[in-house]
């Protein structure tokens, strides 16, 4: 019989943990004398002791590991439950948004896509600003631990590929999660205080500097102000542009550099010169577009270009300038830039670089095999031949992400929505980018104008997409819960 109070014991503590961090928030409504405090002050009470009670009463089932029924059940359940209580202040605080508003807004944070149904963020209380940014910032170190030590275990999307690099967990969750998560940690927060430093040197203030740390180091996109990163400066962009990269890179090779004092592992990974050199590509190609047919080729073209489509392509959502305005070609760019996505087992979102090389390998394999069809090919990732499983396995990712954005564009189109609206509203959902095209939701608006319809299947996609869809609808299938 299926057990569910060990992973209710997890995701109690966890929404405990959530609680108690609401308090940093309450602090900085205090400091600031606008009477907001008492908001986060309620939220905490319910959270913590709602988490608590939950944990409490399922300590006495807790064992050493989980069966591969509870790990799939955790992963999902943890970003399910957080978004329910991470709302509370958005409920009750000066937004007073409906629940439906709310949850968007916190599951969007938590899953670091950064799409907001807010608008006047530059008049709202800080304490609430400083919860948008710590949603995304707590999402972020999740999804770096999930990615892993969970998802390799759970052999989905080709995760599997990495389990030999994120250490041998499957029995021993808990614990080991532990010891990475340690590890994580003290990488994730110095790079997030590396980069407040940073922008406070470009003339940001304390606070504006810590909550853009929070959401670039976590990829999120989260801003204090309307205009998003274009409420700052040239050196400011710069400053961005370096994080959101760092952030986009494998936190296993920041481990690795930091234990053994040697930064090859970082540098011969294939994935790493993968990514760099898709970023440098896309910001080349699309600056000289518009110095060549455009006519801008200074300084800020290039620096527009270069913060937006790294801003994109590792699922930040910052956005500097309405790159909409740039032309169709720059449009439909960056709608498929999104789809590309960072390193595995970093922050950063969407279909990931990995996927796409193994991908490449797999077709380059079959193409080597028409030409000689008695020869013995595999394909290979990093000089090792990759196993069916892995392959079959991405295949299936890219199959279902496929498939899961067609349906997802359907069923917005249903709720009323345009054409342009529901397919990249999808694309931005499930690929946790942020903002999508056109001129409601893209990057000089926003999603509030949404029926409430389509922010609940936004919600879910956000959900599927930044727990690799695999590790969701296998919850969904009758012969998952009869293994």
């Amino acid at each position: 019989m299926f057990d569910i109070r060990p992973v209710a014991y997890v995701i109690g503590l966890l929404v405990a943990c959530l609680g108690a961090a609401m308090v940093l928030p309450l602090l900085v409504d205090l400091a600031e004398g606008r009477g907001q405090w008492p908001v986060f002050l309620q939220s905490a009470l319910i959270t913590t002791l709602t988490g608590g009670m939950i944990a409490i009463s399922c300590a006495n089932a807790v064992r050493e590991g989980l069966s591969i029924q509870q790990t799939f059940l955790l992963t999902t359940g943890v970003w399910f439950a957080l978004p329910v209580f991470g709302a509370l202040p958005f409920v009750f605080g000066a937004t007073e948004s409906s629940y439906t508003d709310a949850f968007f807004e916190a599951m969007s944070g938590l899953t670091t896509t950064g799409s907001t149904v807010l608008s006047g963020l530059d008049d709202l209380p800080k304490g609430l600003l400083l919860w948008r940014a710590l949603l995304q910032w707590l999402g972020g170190i999740g999804i770096i631990v999930m990615a892993m030590v969970f998802l390799p275990e759970l052999r989905v999307g080709g995760m599997q590929i990495f389990r030999s690099e994120g250490f041998d967990t499957m029995g021993k969750i808990l614990p080991r999660a532990t010891q990475i998560s340690s590890s994580i940690s003290t990488i994730y927060v110095s790079l997030t205080l590396a980069c407040a430093g940073a922008y406070m040197i470009t003339g940001m203030n304390p606070f504006d500097a810590t909550v853009h740390a929070m959401t670039t180091v976590a990829t999120g996109g989260f801003a204090n102000y309307d205009a998003s990163f274009g409420a700052f400066g040239a050196m400011a962009e710069y400053i961005c542009v370096i994080f959101m990269l760092l952030a986009a890179l494998p936190f296993v090779r920041y481990v690795q550099m930091t234990t053994t004092r040697d930064v090859s592992p970082l540098l011969k990974d294939s994935q790493v010169r993968g990514f760099f050199l898709t970023a440098l590509t896309l910001i080349l190609g699309l600056s000289l577009w518009r110095m060549v047919l455009q006519g801008s080729g200074d300084e800020e073209t290039f620096r527009k270009v270069m913060f937006n489509m790294v801003s994109v392509l590792t699922g930040t959502g910052y956005a500097s300038q309405d790159y909409g305005q740039w032309g169709a070609f720059a449009v439909i760019l960056f709608f498929f830039v999104g789809l590309i996505g960072g390193c595995a087992g970093s922050t950063a979102c969407s279909i990931k670089i990995f996927r796409y090389q193994l991908l490449f390998s797999s077709i380059k394999t079959q193409l080597r095999r028409i030409r000689a069809p008695h020869g013995v090919f595999y394909p290979r990732y990093e000089g090792r031949p990759v196993s069916d499983d892995v392959m079959s396995s991405v295949i299936s990712f890219f199959v279902f992400f496929v498939v899961s954005m067609g349906v997802l564009s359907v069923a917005l189109s249903m709720t009323g929505l345009d054409f342009i609206t529901s397919v990249s509203g999808a694309a931005t959902a499930i690929a946790n980018i942020g903002p999508g095209l056109g001129d409601e939701i893209g990057p000089a608006g926003n999603f509030q104008g949404l029926n409430d319809t389509a922010k609940w299947i936004l919600s879910f996609a956000m959900l599927v997409g930044r727990l690799e869809l695999l590790a969701v609808f296998a919850l969904f299938t009758v012969s998952f819960w009869k293994a």
